[in-house]
């Protein structure tokens, strides 16, 4: 066994645990991080965000989705095998697990790899996978950044070939024909589009009306519209009572004594944090009612020098919030002067087509009572979109009737998450709706898809006056 301290140790390294331990390189700090897989990198790595991301691109490239638009014949989806999908895929994986080795490397960051164990406030064990112990490391400061994994239920039979996680569906070994998806929430719906754009005769099922219930209404039912058109289907209100397997389909019986079955099952109902194996317990620490580790705004646990961030802290569980909680909690560790996390961000869905937004949604507007307008442009109304052949889209920009500034900023369609920065800032700087207005913008461009929006919005308060 092996003795050893250090000034911080990240017990984890993806996104929120990689950003953490940099940070800490970068104040002259002796960082170790802890593993529990061989590869460092973490769920979004392996399992999260950029494998999905990864399929969701191969998909759109190899069946040609953003040219149908301009083909005179319906391509054959059966041309793309899971085989294609997978050598992009672990193309992507490779590349970025080579640059979290070459950041660690370039940092003098030490990465151990096994299961870490609290075994007191101030000392964690590593145990191998034959749990011998086979490191003792001391720290002034710890951070918790192991993530979460599927919420799988003990009555759910879970296998790799029918009855799927979000995990298990990426090392499936043929596209189905048909797949159920059980939770319209965000990873439930990515997969379904990206299904759905293969061919795959996809069924969406959740509890709730319509999918991503959190978007603001009107971009929701605009991508419910969207996936229709690609074959998609979704059934409201109803809830699981059973699923299971019969001979090689997948079966679920709803609470209202209904059923769907098809060649998988995705159950996308939520995620639980890794804290099982780390006995935080020893720490003093304990997770909250929602089987997450509590924490304050600089990311402290009730153990004052034990921090935890990322997923293992609950929402909004974002790769991009996960890295600045990282950065943030080691700052505030070392007493280097910081800002507290923002209060707002933008939000990538990376469904086809993608959305993303900033700021309120009419519906929070509402309940605050506010007085609003509503800016829009669709699609169909920027030649980017007559160039690239995808109509389908829109741009929408809440802003203070009186005041004009902009409140909130939401887009549904190609490059979404990438000019929702545009909003960001305006929002940012406390812009108003004139602001797009007196500004050009390149041509032809998604992005001056602002322009025509604000023009529309700012034409309704004139009028009314």
């Amino acid at each position: 066994m092996e003795e050893q301290s250090a000034d911080i140790v990240v017990i984890g390294s993806g996104p929120a645990g990689q950003k953490a331990a940099i940070q800490g390189a970068k104040l002259g700090k002796k960082v170790i991080v802890l593993e529990k897989f061989p590869e460092p990198g973490g769920s979004c790595l392996y399992s999260g965000t950029i494998p999905s991301k990864s399929l969701r691109e191969a998909i759109i490239d190899l069946t040609r989705f953003n040219e149908r638009g301009f083909l005179e014949y319906e391509y054959d989806m059966e041309e793309v095998s899971i085989h294609d999908l997978n050598k992009r895929l672990h193309k992507v994986i490779d590349e970025e697990r080579n640059m979290v080795y070459r950041q660690f490397k370039k940092n003098n960051i030490r990465l151990v790899q096994g299961t870490a164990r609290f075994e007191n406030p101030n000392m964690i064990t590593v145990v191998d996978r034959e749990f011998q112990v086979v490191h003792q490391i001391k720290s002034d400061f710890f951070v918790i950044a192991t993530g979460s994994r599927p919420r799988n239920p003990s009555n759910v039979p879970f296998d790799n070939e029918v009855i799927l996680d979000s995990t298990r569906l990426l090392a499936i070994d043929k596209i189905p024909k048909t797949m159920v998806v059980l939770g319209g929430g965000i990873i439930g719906s990515e997969y379904a589009s990206f299904f759905a754009a293969l061919g795959t005769e996809v069924t969406i099922i959740d509890k709730k009306d319509h999918i991503l219930p959190m978007l603001d209404s009107e971009i929701g039912i605009h991508l419910q519209t969207a996936l229709t058109d690609i074959g998609l289907k979704f059934m409201g209100r109803k809830e699981p009572a059973e699923i299971k397997r019969v001979e090689n389909h997948g079966v679920v019986i709803f609470k209202d004594g209904t059923s769907a079955a098809g060649d998988v099952v995705l159950y996308a109902l939520g995620r639980i944090a890794n804290v099982d194996e780390l006995h935080i317990e020893n720490a003093g620490l304990k997770i909250n009612e929602k089987g997450y580790i509590p924490v304050n705004v600089l990311f402290q646990t009730q153990v004052p020098h034990i921090y935890a961030v990322g997923d293992v802290i609950g929402g909004p569980c974002l790769a991009s919030t996960s890295m600045e909680q990282g950065r943030l909690a080691v700052r505030d560790a070392f007493g280097v002067r910081t800002h507290l996390f923002p209060d707002f961000y933008p939000i990538g869905i990376y469904t086809i087509p993608e959305i993303s937004s900033c700021g309120y949604t009419e519906d929070e507007l509402k309940g605050l009572g506010f007085r609003y307008e509503v800016g829009r442009a669709y699609y169909y109304e920027i030649a980017r979109s007559h160039i690239v052949g995808n109509n389908t889209g829109m741009f929408k920009i809440l802003f203070h009737a009186e005041t004009l500034e902009i409140l909130g900023v939401h887009i549904i369609g190609r490059g979404a998450t990438e000019v929702i920065h545009i909003g960001q800032l305006a929002i940012s700087f406390h812009a108003k709706i004139d602001y797009f207005i007196d500004q050009v913008f390149n041509y032809p461009t998604y992005a001056e898809g602002y322009r025509v929006a604000a023009l529309n919005g700012f034409n309704k308060i004139k009028h009314r006056k």
